[in-house]
């Protein structure tokens, strides 16, 4: 008897052991966060991790594991203790799902795909997304999967471009799936398709016209969902339940790269991309958005900048010169500094800090202030082409070059 009623005893401690550690947890300072979709948790690029670590010793951070994923830039997303990207070999495209803390690889899937080598090495450019159990992919040439998280099932799948005779891009579909509701959106067509997420069923498509590069990006206006979608000549906002066209901001950028993503803060929305053509900033209303002013110092060709109290961080240039990485004024464009020689790489934020992992493969943490770019960690991580952003989850760091060698480096405080 004095047996089970220890055990009674002990078990109703649980509840109050977990809650302690927590506390002791929060107590700490320390947060811990999944990166499930293209650009993070708020698809903004920033994160809420905090708690790790920021300086590294003189041989750099440990590496905790590698791995070959094939050729391409896609980025990755982590969640549940998995971490998933997609890479070219050998005529196919390959889903990637390791194990995040450890890189063993729990399972892959691979479908014939070209390599669409034009103008550039080729292979993959879309990123995964999660949302629950499942995970969503979209190919460069329309194949789209449904795949459980854990097993790699596939729940269902589809050619969106035989389905619909949409026009693909001249570098194919790209950006990365937005699961809103029970809808999965896609940069597909002038304005975006959007299906069920459950069956694959479409639910609503725009115009046969060309698609730009960029991702949905889903925000809030006097009480109703929209996403903002890039096509080869515009940015489009759309309505999320339906897709009537709310509005349009006309973007010519050459050859119709329109690639980085938007930037919505309250009424305020910032465009830019590369080939010269810089950005600038609008004010949302009633109607069409009016410009605030526009500028040719943030010039971002693939990798949107990030937001940050008040402030602008991104790549300045396009791949064929060395772009530089730099910080602008949100309200009125002002150029607060600027860092030679970062190539195209990309920046995320969290805890306050710039990681940016710039276009050789250094990895970078420094703070993101205005005052100017004083990096407090700094190691050659990869080599090659890094044109895709680094990912922080859960204490470590994931970052792949275009040949796709992947590296996940390990930033936990012990």
């Amino acid at each position: 008897m004095p047996v089970r009623i220890f055990a009674r005893e002990h078990r109703a401690a649980r509840p109050q052991l977990a809650l302690a550690l927590v506390l002791a947890a929060l107590g700490c300072g320390a947060r811990a966060e999944d990166w499930p979709q293209w650009r993070g948790p708020q698809r903004n690029g920033t994160s809420a991790e905090t708690g790790w670590r920021d300086t590294w010793p003189d041989a750099g951070p440990t590496i905790v594991w590698k791995a070959k994923v094939g050729l391409g830039f896609s980025g990755f997303v982590v969640a549940q203790g998995r971490a998933f990207t997609l890479g070219h070999a050998d005529g196919q495209d390959t889903v990637w799902c390791f194990d995040a803390a450890s890189g063993k690889v729990l399972w892959k899937h691979s479908y014939p795909a070209e390599l669409g080598d034009k103008f550039f090495d080729g292979g993959t450019t879309g990123t995964p997304t999660v949302a629950g159990d499942h995970l969503f992919t979209l190919s460069r040439w329309g194949d789209l999967f449904c795949f459980e998280a854990a097993t790699g099932k596939i729940t269902w799948s589809k050619n969106i471009q035989k389905e619909t005779g949409a026009r693909v891009p001249d570098w194919g579909f790209t950006g990365a799936p937005l699961v809103h509701e029970n809808l999965l959106v896609l940069n597909v067509g002038d304005a975006g398709l959007a299906l069920d997420q459950a069956t694959g069923k479409i639910i609503w498509q725009s115009a046969n016209k060309s698609a730009g590069y960029s991702a949905p990006l889903p925000f809030q206006r006097a009480g109703q969902w929209l996403a903002l979608l890039g096509n080869g000549s515009a940015y489009v906002a759309v309505q999320l339940r339906d897709g009537k066209e709310a509005w349009r901001v006309r973007w010519l950028t050459e050859y119709g790269v329109n690639a980085s993503d938007p930037i919505v803060e309250g009424d305020r929305l910032f465009l830019s991309t590369g080939y010269g053509k810089g950005g600038g900033l609008f004010k949302l209303g009633a109607g069409e958005p009016e410009p605030l002013w526009k500028t040719k110092k943030l010039r971002t060709q693939m990798n949107a900048a990030v937001l940050f109290q008040s402030h602008l961080y991104g790549p300045d240039g396009d791949t064929t010169e060395k772009a530089a990485l730099k910080c602008l004024d949100f309200a009125t464009g002002e150029e607060k500094w600027t860092q030679p020689g970062f190539g195209s790489g990309a920046v995320i934020i969290a805890d306050g800090k710039l990681i940016a992992l710039g276009g050789t493969g250094e990895l970078l943490v420094a703070p993101a202030t205005p005052s100017g770019f004083k990096p407090a960690a700094r190691a050659q991580v990869l080599g090659g082409k890094c044109w895709t952003a680094p990912v922080l989850a859960n204490g470590r760091v994931y970052c792949r070059n275009g040949r796709g060698d992947v590296v996940c480096v390990d930033v936990r405080k012990n």
